[in-house]
């Protein structure tokens, strides 16, 4: 792999292109005004960087915002209130020796000036390198690849990270997470969050708790002026699910945590910034409240990467939620994931001949009982609180005979690794039919600490780890075996941590279940 070298944003520099020689461009039939031409003169608009996305095997997303004041507080980022052309380019060489594709889209003002583009027709397994240009300016380099062809077995480094609070840390662990340069980052909810300024913060949160598209827009562009997560982005493409913080705390549908008449509104708000600053496909844009997040990916034949949504869908949380012994959750009748989306989730396992299936999603899916004696205490938040539908699930990869099945989660700000039972109601003696990998937070909770819940891995003896420590999990997939490195920071509230890999487990092929190694 060549070694790629990722510059900050040239906050000051003008860089220059190949010009625009007509005085006027015409782009899906709207005229827009070029430089030397009454062109505005902004300050570098490339603040928030570029970020790549949903990578197939002939294309990637390539993603920009333009913003030469990001922290403005109407959330707009100092742009002018009109259409933007902006170019893109797509080389094999980091110099841009050797493009292969270029083009120009619209950043719209109804979009915060946002940039999704889709190319097409790239070699399949391939390392890239793109650039925008807007004005006189042009952004900082990201790296990509694309997905290798559907019959190749291609190995595959994957990092995935949740749960980044702005203020109650810096965000060392994505510059750690990008140094071990993955081919494939999953990030799994709790991009942003939407709290107000604490006194405890140790960096300013700006603006008020989020509510409106400005405020939501002015949340995301903060975020991404962050120069380690700036950092992470240009260094692979990504897959994202949310959580519940991109819009607020456990969100269900259309059911707020708190009674609030104006929960559509906020919901609708939430759904467009973040489809706005994110590298996601044109089939992920918001229609009002709606926005379809679940999807597949693709990784050759080595592995099927589920993208689900545990948050739009679901019924809202059994017994007024929190920690519970609860009746309900065991209501066959009640979803996590909807009626739709598990169909979709079904099927894919029928049709999968991948080694690897990988289910990136929210809430812990393994069951938690934290309360000694008969009766369990489990969190209603959590698949726990959905009995039937974890049931259907799992049964699901089974029943299709899926080859390897390994759950993906965040939300919890801890790591911790379990074997998937096939029968919770008789976890010690089941057999085991997958694996779950939780990953900590990246700074929520501040930074954490070395103490391990004995109470839960007495109860869960199918939980083979547990760490309050912040990082981030590096995972290696190959044809044989899955690695999975659980990185730790020593802190967050001081910038500039290195990680330690506190434990690594082995999944074999066709052999569920962890092996510490």
């Amino acid at each position: 792999m060549a070694v790629f070298t990722w510059m900050p944003p040239p906050w000051r520099t003008v860089c220059r292109m190949n010009t625009v020689t007509r005085r006027t461009l015409l782009i899906g039939g709207v005229a827009l005004a070029t430089a030397g031409a009454g062109f505005p003169k902004l300050g570098d608009p490339f603040t928030l960087g570029v970020a790549s996305g949903d990578p197939r095997p002939d294309g990637v997303v390539l993603w920009t915002r333009l913003a030469p004041n990001p922290l403005n507080e109407d959330g707009l980022g100092g742009m002018p209130n009109r259409v933007v052309p902006v170019h893109w380019e797509i080389s094999e060489d980091q110099g841009f020796r050797r493009i292969v594709r270029r083009g120009t889209q619209v950043a719209r003002p109804d979009s915060a000036h946002s940039v999704h583009v889709e190319p097409f027709g790239l070699r399949p397994g391939a390392e890239y390198f793109y650039r925008f240009k807007a004005g006189d300016h042009i952004s900082p380099v990201g790296r990509t690849r694309t997905a290798p062809a559907p019959w190749e077995v291609q190995d595959l480094t994957m990092c995935f990270a949740s749960c980044a609070h702005y203020g109650e840390g810096y965000f060392t662990a994505y510059r750690r997470l990008a140094e071990d340069h993955p081919d494939l980052v999953l990030h799994l909810g709790d991009y942003q969050y939407e709290y107000a300024a604490k006194a405890a913060d140790v960096r300013t949160v700006v603006g008020p708790e989020t509510r409106t598209l400005a405020d939501y827009r002015l949340r995301h562009a903060q975020y991404k002026t962050d120069a380690d997560l700036q950092f992470a982005h240009a260094t692979a493409p990504w897959l994202l699910v949310w959580d519940d913080h991109e819009i607020e705390n456990n969100w269900a549908d259309e059911v707020p945590e708190q009674p609030d008449p104006n929960f559509a509104d906020r919901r609708a708000a939430a759904f467009q910034a973040y489809y706005e600053n994110m590298p996601l496909r044109r089939s992920a844009r918001p229609n009002g409240i709606d926005l379809q997040l679940y999807r597949r990916v693709q990784w050759g034949a080595l592995a099927n990467f589920h993208m689900l949504d545990t948050r739009q869908y679901r019924d809202d949380q059994a017994c007024g939620d929190g920690w519970k012994t609860c009746a309900e959750a065991g209501d066959p009748t009640r979803t996590i994931t909807g009626a739709e989306q598990e169909a979709w989730l079904l099927d894919g396992f029928r049709r999968s001949r991948a080694r690897w299936d990988v289910l990136g999603q929210q809430v812990f899916f393994a069951e938690r009982d934290r309360k000694d004696g008969p009766v369990e205490e489990v969190s209603m938040d959590g698949w726990d609180g959905y009995l039937a539908s974890r049931d259907r699930i799992t049964r699901g990869w089974v029943e299709a005979g899926v080859r390897n099945t390994v759950v993906l989660t965040g939300d919890v700000h801890a790591h911790y690794a379990a074997d998937i039972k096939a029968d919770w109601n008789d976890p010690a003696s089941s057999r085991t039919v997958g694996t779950e990998l939780v990953c900590t937070s990246v700074t929520s909770g501040g930074d954490g600490n070395d103490t391990v819940d004995q109470t839960q891995l007495r109860l869960n003896p199918h939980i083979k780890l547990h760490s309050r420590r912040r990082g981030y999990v590096r995972t290696r997939f190959t044809a044989r075996e899955m690695r999975a490195d659980f990185r730790t920071l020593s802190a967050v509230r001081t910038p500039g941590a290195a990680a330690t890999t506190l434990k690594s487990f082995v999944v074999e092929d066709r052999n569920p279940g962890l092996n510490a190694v």
